[in-house]
């Protein structure tokens, strides 16, 4: 049995990628290997962040009695707390659950991706240079992608659009995985996003809304 330090765990809409507006478990863990400028979920990053104590049978038991058939877990990141292979799995030994892991593009997820499971799915971040932690990103994590996944660019402005575009292109993205640009709240307009889009002629990339920050405050909790 695993303990997990959890900040939140709650029911909402996936706000974000593939199962954007679908109902989800969302399972917050404390801790991050990143500091990102814009961090959304601050609360939920330091070692010494609130949480709480809850086993791996706790959190499956909670999802299970949800009725909820989709699971995100996300942080903090994922990836890093001990024992998160063996949750993942527990989640998978039913089969009516769909879990997503949110990571930062920090941490390698080849490990995870030998859990050949269709009801597996990644949403791999690629930093920009506008959070201020772009030299942490992992390139060898668009290798491991496929199209159960997919890998999320958070643009602040044009430079960081422009980054992104050329890291689509050089790991052809495009091929492998679904695509997203999301904006950093606040700091650049979703229309320079679309014209930035059309401009450079970004086929089969999605521009991807915060749901969950137009329908409650950008700044509540366990939504």
């Amino acid at each position: 049995m695993s303990e997990f330090k959890v900040a939140e765990i709650f029911t909402s809409i996936n706000g974000e990628a593939m199962r954007a507006g679908e109902t989800a478990v969302f399972v917050r863990f404390t801790g991050c290997n990143l500091r990102c400028n814009y961090c959304d979920s601050m609360y939920a990053v330091d070692e010494n962040a609130e949480f709480s104590i809850k086993t791996d049978k706790e959190i499956v038991n909670y999802i299970l009695e949800s009725g909820i058939k989709n699971v995100t877990l996300t942080g903090g990141e994922p990836l890093i707390q001990p024992g998160i292979d063996e949750l993942i799995s527990m989640l998978l030994k039913n089969e009516e659950l769909r879990v997503e892991i949110e990571t930062n593009g920090a941490v390698d997820i080849t490990p995870f991706k030998s859990i050949s499971e269709d009801r597996l799915s990644f949403t791999v971040d690629y930093k920009c240079p506008g959070s201020g932690m772009e030299q942490k990103m992992l390139a060898s994590n668009f290798e491991a992608v496929d199209k159960r996944d997919c890998v999320k660019f958070v643009v602040s402005d044009e430079a960081d659009l422009d980054k992104a575009g050329r890291i689509i292109q050089k790991y052809d993205l495009i091929q492998k995985s679904t695509v997203y640009i999301s904006a950093v709240f606040g700091r650049i307009e979703h229309t320079k996003i679309v014209n930035y889009m059309i401009e450079h002629k970004m086929n089969g990339v999605k521009l991807q809304l915060q749901m969950h920050k137009y329908i409650w405050s950008p700044d509540r909790r366990g939504v």
